[in-house]
C-alpha cells in the first residue's frame, strides 16, 4: 500500500513539474537580470554594457542590473557567470580578453571560453588605433615602418599592460610588418597616454574611443586604425591593413549566458540584445565612441569565439606574455 501510494505521489509530482522548464522559459524574465561586466566602471566595455543593458531592459520588461566585477583581466567576472545558475538571470558582457586572450595568457583558467558559456550575441566591435606624438617624424604607417626598419629596436611603444589587446596589437604589427620596437607596459591606458602625449614614449596602440579627443585636438597624430576597414568615425584615417595587408585587431563585446541555459531563454536574450543594437539612439551613442554595432545569432558568436582563440593563441605565444 505504501509503495503504491508513494509511486502514485511521485508520478503525480512528476506530471505537475514537467511543464515547469518550458513555462519558465516562455515567461522569462519574471525578475531582474544581472549583467556582469568583468572590468571596472568607466571603460569602453562598461560604456557599451550600460547602454545595452538599459535598452535590453525595455525589451525584456524587467530591469537589467549592471554589476562590475573586475580582476584578473576579466577572469573573475567571467568565472562568476560561468558558475551561475543557467537560468538566464545572470549574464556576462564578454570581451576579446575574457574569451580569446586570457586562455592563452593564463596557465590555469577558472572557466573554458567555449564550453562554460552559452553564446547570446556579438554586440559591437571597437577599433584600436596606432597613434604617435605629434613631434614624431612618421606621418603615415608606411613612414613608421621605414623608420623602424632603418633603426631596429631604437623606438618604443606604450600599451595598457602586458597581455592586453593593445599590447598584442603592437606585437602583431611587429610580426606582420617585420619590424622591431620595444614594448613599454603601463598600468592602464590612461598612464600610457600621459607619457605618449608628453613625448616620453613616441608610439602607442590605444582604444580609438580614449584617443579620439586627443586626435581631434592635434595632441596625438593617428596613423591608422586596426580594423580591416576604416572606422566610420574617422573615414579619412587609413586602416593599418592598407599598409600591412591582412593586419586586423579590435576589441569586441558580446553577451554570454552560463552553459546549459535553456535555448528559449537564450533566444529571448538574443532578440533583446539585437533589438537594442537596432535602436537609432543606441547606434548614435555607440558611434560617439567609435563602436561599430554588429549583432549576431548565438551560433555566429560561438564560431566567432573559436576563430578568435585560434587567431590570438599563436600571437600570445610569440609575444612571450604570461600572466600566471
Amino acid at each position: 500500500m505504501k509503495r503504491t501510494f508513494f509511486a502514485a505521489a511521485i508520478a503525480a509530482l512528476s506530471v505537475a513539474l514537467a511543464p515547469a522548464g518550458p513555462v519558465a522559459a516562455q515567461d522569462f524574465p519574471t525578475r531582474p537580470v544581472t549583467l556582469v561586466i568583468p572590468f571596472a566602471a568607466g571603460g569602453s566595455t562598461d560604456l557599451v554594457g550600460r547602454l545595452i543593458a538599459e535598452r535590453m531592459a525595455a525589451e525584456l520588461g524587467q530591469p537589467v542590473v549592471v554589476e562590475n566585477k573586475g580582476g584578473a583581466g576579466g577572469n573573475l567576472g567571467a568565472a562568476q557567470v560561468a558558475k551561475a545558475n543557467p537560468d538566464g538571470y545572470t549574464i556576462l558582457m564578454g570581451t576579446v580578453a575574457t574569451h580569446a586572450l586570457n586562455p592563452a595568457l593564463y596557465k590555469k583558467m577558472p572557466y573554458d571560453p567555449v564550453t562554460s558559456f552559452a553564446p547570446v550575441s556579438l554586440l559591437v566591435v571597437v577599433p584600436n588605433v596606432l597613434v604617435v606624438n605629434p613631434d614624431f617624424p612618421a606621418k603615415t604607417t608606411e613612414e613608421l615602418i621605414a623608420l623602424l626598419k632603418k633603426d631596429p629596436g631604437k623606438y618604443s611603444y606604450a600599451s595598457s599592460g602586458n597581455g592586453t589587446p593593445l599590447h598584442l596589437s603592437g606585437e602583431l604589427f611587429k610580426s606582420m610588418a617585420d619590424v622591431d620596437m620595444q614594448h613599454i607596459p603601463y598600468q592602464g591606458a590612461g598612464p600610457a597616454l600621459v607619457d605618449v602625449l608628453s613625448g616620453q614614449v613616441p608610439i602607442m596602440f590605444d582604444n580609438l574611443p580614449s584617443s579620439t579627443s586627443h586626435i581631434k585636438s592635434g595632441k596625438l597624430r593617428a596613423l591608422g586604425v586596426t580594423t580591416a576597414k576604416r572606422a566610420p568615425s574617422f573615414p579619412d584615417l587609413p586602416a593599418i591593413a592598407e599598409a600591412v595587408p591582412g593586419y586586423e585587431t579590435y576589441t569586441w563585446n558580446a553577451v554570454f549566458a552560463p552553459a546549459g541555459t535553456p535555448p528559449d531563454v537564450v533566444a529571448k536574450l538574443n532578440a533583446a540584445a539585437n533589438k537594442a543594437l537596432a535602436d537609432p539612439k543606441v547606434q548614435a551613442r555607440l558611434a560617439d565612441f567609435s563602436a561599430v554595432s554588429v549583432g549576431s545569432t548565438p551560433e555566429e558568436l560561438g564560431e566567432h569565439v573559436k576563430k578568435e582563440i585560434a587567431k590570438w593563441a599563436p600571437i600570445v605565444k610569440a609575444s612571450g606574455a604570461q600572466l600566471d
